[in-house]
């Protein structure tokens, strides 16, 4: 599949929330639905079009799913109209050609494809395959927005708040803020090809995108890009590019960055094993409030890793992440409880926290309250 435009990006991305291909039904039988398409039925031969696209029931084939759009398109068909300008959005099937595509998406926005006009607005918006129009691109969406789109709302107040002024011609967004939009759309792109949503699944597009917006460092790409390397996932497995990636993150402040290169150095994994540093990194996430941190941290006081041994500060961080609904959290305290150990013996809070990690599936926390309602506590 050929790459998206960079502009068009920003659009594609805030608009496939909604689905591709919608359809009100798609027959379960090949043979039924394709006997309906023949004899004219446009939603049996919108179905169609599902069918070879997604490869419901028979093999994948974009030139007949276009063959099949087409025929159901022309007869007024909606859903049809909307997947036919995605196509030409995508390249998939038929040359890439964004004139075509706000062309098929009017023809769906007249007949008030709520979907539709989003795209229709986002094509004036950013002058793809139409001249940029704010004026129209605020039409199609507020005509998408009077059907009760949340996400047209946002699109609108999102133009009002970048200075597209929809009345006048104004300059163009920051670079600063088109350099976040941009960095948040590759993320979501990458996103859609990690689980195949909307697109053929594809881990290496997916490092692709990633990779784009973590050149603009963007965290989350930063965390899903040292996830890929960390699993050979899409690119040659690399530990020292996953450490990288996690710490440009946890540099920029990111909790989890930290809470992960933390549990890197506390296990060794891809790094040598160093507690020293591990405590370090995880102290500051843990203030804050991070409740796997939390966790870590308890753990380390617990058994004097990286820092003297502390049963009473392990209490008090399993305690905070237990507060927080870490079950593991809550089954050590129970046990430290019921034995005395970094707290005053106490088996009433015992059974509290064992129940509190029972009720969350927690075997052992079951069975050792059991054994405390046996004892008589």
């Amino acid at each position: 599949m050929p790459l998206f435009k960079l502009s068009l990006i920003r659009k594609i991305i805030v608009f496939l929330v909604t689905s591709m291909f919608s359809v009100l039904t798609i027959a379960s039988d090949f043979q039924i639905t394709q006997k309906a398409a023949y004899q004219g039925n446009d939603s049996a031969q919108n179905n169609l079009g599902v069918m070879y696209i997604t490869g419901e029931g028979v093999p994948k084939n974009y030139a007949k799913a276009l063959e099949w759009y087409t025929k159901a398109a022309n007869q007024g068909n909606v859903y049809a109209q909307k997947s036919i300008g995605l196509m030409y959005v995508a390249g998939e099937g038929v040359q890439q050609d964004y004139t075509k595509a706000a062309e098929w998406f009017q023809k769906a926005a007249n007949q008030g494809n709520v979907d539709a006009q989003n795209f229709l607005g986002a094509m004036y918006e950013y002058g793809e395959g139409v001249r940029k129009d704010y004026v129209k691109a605020a039409d199609w969406y507020l005509k998408a927005a009077n059907q009760g789109s949340s996400l047209a709302k946002k699109n609108l107040e999102r133009m009002q708040s970048t200075g597209k002024n929809t009345r006048r011609s104004v300059t163009k967004p920051t670079t600063t803020l088109a350099s976040q939009s941009d960095a948040t759309a590759f993320v979501n792109l990458g996103r859609m090809y990690y689980k195949g949503e909307e697109v053929q699944q594809d881990y290496a597009k997916a490092a692709e995108w990633f990779q784009k917006a973590a050149n603009r460092g963007n965290t989350d790409a930063l965390l899903l890009l040292g996830n890929l390397y960390d699993k050979g996932i899409g690119v040659p497995q690399n530990y020292a590019k996953a450490i990288q990636m996690y710490e440009k993150a946890a540099n920029q402040g990111d909790l989890d960055a930290q809470w992960i290169l933390a549990g890197k150095y506390y296990y060794g994994d891809g790094v040598r094993k160093d507690y020293v540093k591990a405590a370090e990194l995880v102290q500051g996430p843990a203030n804050k409030g991070h409740a796997n941190s939390q966790y870590l941290l308890g753990l380390m006081n617990f058994y004097g890793e990286g820092m003297p041994q502390n049963h009473a500060k392990a209490a008090e961080w399993y305690t905070k992440t237990a507060n927080q609904g870490d079950v593991k959290a809550q089954g050590l305290l129970g046990i430290m409880y019921a034995n005395g150990i970094g707290v005053p013996q106490n088996h009433a809070k015992a059974a509290e926290w064992y129940r509190k990690a029972a009720s969350q599936g927690d075997k052992d926390a079951k069975e050792l309250l059991e054994q405390l309602k046996n004892k008589g506590h």
